[in-house]
């Protein structure tokens, strides 16, 4: 059973400067629809902490980088800012706020810094103490995908009940170049995967969204620095092919809808789609 979530959101988003400089990208806000169609400005994070609530999560351990607090401020329930809200009015806001607050007080929540960026595999290894020795869900903080009933991180989970030491979830995409990609044999086994190829040798990308046994912390900490002079999580679970261990994938499901802010494009387009979403 997967009850415990790592969620990485210590990057330094130097690609969405100067929106950036201060407030990490994973508070950058995105639209949401609530039940009744009423719609809000919530930060990526919120909507993916609030997803993985949902699906039965309670367990979660947060890697922020040094000297941004702002992360952990939005997650401290601050109920004279709801009593200010409620003296003005702001019924709909206050009924989302509840709601939020009440899912951190019935979380158990870890926060881990993370003093510089030396990578994903970096952030994901910090976790090893909130981990111990159970199977966890890592999903990166600048990515959210919406799918129904949240069938996505359901199948995830499932594949990986199977027996896997690594499980992936996978897009078919246009241009995998900036993208960890896999490339699996005529069995449709996974036998590689390559962290940003320069060229296109598969165009199966690795979403950032796993379940891992914790033997991927021995794989991370046998793994040199890699693209970008950081610690890669996909040359990790290369490690983990090499061992000879059980690496699936499951793909993501074609109603999905995947919501990515890395880049000033991307966040854009996350806007629009968020915006117009139905299935929140």
């Amino acid at each position: 059973m997967v009850r415990k979530a790592v969620i990485p959101a210590a990057g330094l988003g130097t690609r969405l400067l100067s929106a950036t400089k201060e407030l990490p990208k994973e508070m950058l806000p995105i639209f949401f629809r609530d039940s009744n169609g009423e719609i809000y400005l919530k930060p990526m994070l919120q909507v993916l902490f609030e997803q993985l609530y949902k699906f039965g999560f309670r367990e979660f351990c947060f890697i922020v980088g040094r000297g941004k607090r702002a992360v952990e401020d939005h997650f401290t329930p601050d109920y004279s800012f709801l009593d200010l809200l409620e003296k003005k009015g702001k019924e709909k806001f206050v009924r989302s706020l509840k709601e939020f607050y009440l899912m951190i007080e019935r979380s158990t929540i870890i926060w881990i810094n993370q003093p510089e960026p030396l990578g994903f595999g970096h952030a994901v290894y910090l976790s090893k103490s909130f981990v111990r020795d159970e199977p966890f869900l890592v999903a990166a903080g600048d990515t959210c995908i919406v799918s129904n009933n949240l069938h996505h991180i359901k199948e995830l989970i499932d594949k990986h009940s199977e027996g896997t030491v690594v499980t992936l979830l996978i897009q078919e995409v246009e241009d995998p170049r900036e993208y960890g990609v896999i490339i699996t044999n005529e069995k449709n086994d996974i036998i590689k995967v390559v962290e940003k190829p320069k060229e296109i040798i598969s165009n199966l990308a690795i979403l950032p969204m796993y379940v891992f046994e914790p033997v991927i912390f021995n794989a991370i900490e046998a793994t040199k620095k890699g693209y970008g002079n950081e610690i890669q999580l996909t040359d990790a679970i290369q490690k983990i092919i090499d061992w000879g261990l059980k690496v699936n994938y499951v793909t993501l499901p074609k109603d999905a809808i995947r919501l990515d802010i890395g880049t000033a494009s991307y966040y854009y387009d996350a806007l629009i789609k968020s915006y117009n979403n139905k299935i929140f």
